[in-house]
């Protein structure tokens, strides 16, 4: 068996502040609730490796990976897969992004094994990854859909 999930958002606000946002992983940590830091490793044209650390589980235990992304802004989609694949046979996730009525629509599938010895089998984990990628999902929005309202000029009235 393999895992594979899809979990879709839309969210208020345009297409190139959606995409500036959730593409510039530096600042993940203040995008995503679970990401205590992502580092940079190394960046050349579209493609970026990096080091997310995630803040403690219930457990106290700490999870880091390398992984890596690259992105097609032609064709509103990144394709990303982990270097270091921890419990994971493989990890390979597509974020595609699309301008819709309502402001932009950003769909992320995953695609995925566990490793044999993993402490969870595909079914735990793809229920686990839906669950955590609708709260993930939200949150971003909440904070896009925010940093959209700021952008926007306050209308004034020049005849005060």
């Amino acid at each position: 068996m393999t895992g594979h999930t899809e979990n879709d958002i839309t969210i208020a606000a345009p297409l190139d502040l959606v995409w500036d946002m959730t593409n510039d992983v530096a600042n993940w940590p203040q995008l995503f609730s679970e990401y205590a830091s992502a580092e940079i490793l190394s960046q050349e044209g579209n493609k970026t490796t990096f080091r997310l650390t995630m803040k403690p589980d219930e457990n106290g235990t700490v999870w880091s990976w390398v992984s890596e992304r690259e992105t097609d802004r032609d064709a509103l989609s990144v394709r990303a897969r982990r270097v270091e694949t921890g419990p994971f046979a493989y990890m390979n996730i597509r974020w595609q992004y699309e301008k819709v009525p309502e402001g932009t629509r950003m769909v992320w599938t995953q695609d995925f094994a566990m490793k044999p010895d993993a402490p969870v089998d595909d079914a735990w984990m793809t229920d686990n990854i839906n669950k955590n990628s609708k709260v993930q999902l939200a949150l971003i929005r909440d904070r896009i859909e925010q940093a959209a309202a700021q952008r926007r000029p306050v209308s004034s009235s020049l005849t005060d």
